[in-house]
């Protein structure tokens, strides 16, 4: 990953020319040309031979390693939520706990809650959280907990569905919401 702390620093996005709400045939399009630029054995035949032999290879990699992370659907929501957390990082209204969600359960899906000073609400679906590569278990009592793993964020920043604050979802795998 290509993040530091800085938000300002060159993302996967800007390595391949793409928008951040590319589709996956942008992505792969983008993908190949940016490898026709960058490929060490093209440019060998080409008459714009950059300096060093080691900038080819670093721009190779750095285009290899953004289509790793971006054409596989799972790396890419991992490193948007990240990349949406470094961003966000002082603009975020609250850190809310997880336990501190409300759940709406409709069986099928969860959808985790909470009130935002507008009054409408930030929220995140099972599904999404699990798109994210977070585990979540239900247990016979009906308690929700979240598995994650070392490479995942502990937290996910929520907009609201109305207004432009963000909170700061905090997840921890202890955390237990009751149903």
């Amino acid at each position: 990953m290509t993040l530091h702390v800085q938000s300002t620093s060159e993302t996967y996005y800007d390595i391949l020319h793409i928008k951040e709400d590319a589709t996956y045939d942008e992505i792969r399009q983008s993908y190949r040309l940016a490898l026709l630029h960058s490929h060490p054995d093209k440019l060998h035949k080409s008459i714009e031979m950059p300096n060093s032999g080691e900038d080819v290879e670093h721009k190779f990699m750095k285009v290899q390693k953004a289509w790793e992370t971006l054409g596989d659907s799972r790396s890419r929501a991992l490193y948007d939520n990240k990349l949406r957390n470094l961003r966000c990082d002082e603009l975020v209204a609250d850190d809310v706990s997880f336990e501190d969600m409300i759940v709406e359960d409709a069986r099928e899906a969860l959808e985790f809650c909470h009130q935002c000073r507008c009054g409408d609400y930030f929220s995140i679906s099972w599904p999404e959280l699990e798109e994210m590569g977070y585990e979540l278990y239900r247990d016979e009592k009906d308690e929700i907990s979240v598995g994650t793993t070392e490479d995942l964020p502990a937290s996910v920043i929520i907009p609201c569905s109305s207004c432009s604050l963000k909170i700061r979802l905090c997840i921890s795998t202890n955390s237990r919401i009751r149903l």
